[in-house]
């Protein structure tokens, strides 16, 4: 089973605030990198189908799978640097207290992804409204 990494989300209330956030600051053609102090022991087990879920005030709200983990530097200025898939996988809202840097986080206790499609179309707002209320 794979394991995954739970990050919080600073600067960013929302997805689709990350989104264009991600649109502002990205390069044509470079992959989206999310930076970290330290390289996770158990990288090998996040590569095998792992993901980074995102805690955004107090609540998972999405996803990302991991296509790589890299030591960069050595010795006390050594970061990790995960690359992540573009694309963005929203789960059930769970609720997450907060914590620093990043955690573990195994597959039992990963939320379930949400299929947007079974709700159909809905305004905008109103589905932004749902998420930051937990309530999808």
């Amino acid at each position: 089973m794979a394991l995954h990494m739970i990050k919080l989300v600073v600067g960013c209330d929302t997805v689709e605030d990350l989104l264009d956030w991600r649109r502002a600051h990205a390069r044509a053609g470079e992959p989206w990198i999310l930076r970290t102090r330290q390289t996770p022991k158990r990288a090998a087990e996040m590569l095998d189908g792992g993901s980074v879920y995102r805690v955004f005030r107090g609540n998972i709200l999405c996803r990302q799978r991991i296509l790589g983990i890299e030591t960069v530097g050595e010795g006390v200025t050594a970061r990790c640097q995960v690359t992540l898939d573009e694309a963005i996988v929203r789960v059930a809202p769970t609720p997450r207290r907060a914590f620093q840097g990043w955690r573990y986080l195994d597959h039992k206790d990963a939320p379930p992804d949400l299929d947007e499609e079974a709700f159909g179309e809905i305004p905008p707002e109103l589905a932004r409204q749902l998420r930051e209320a937990g309530a999808w």
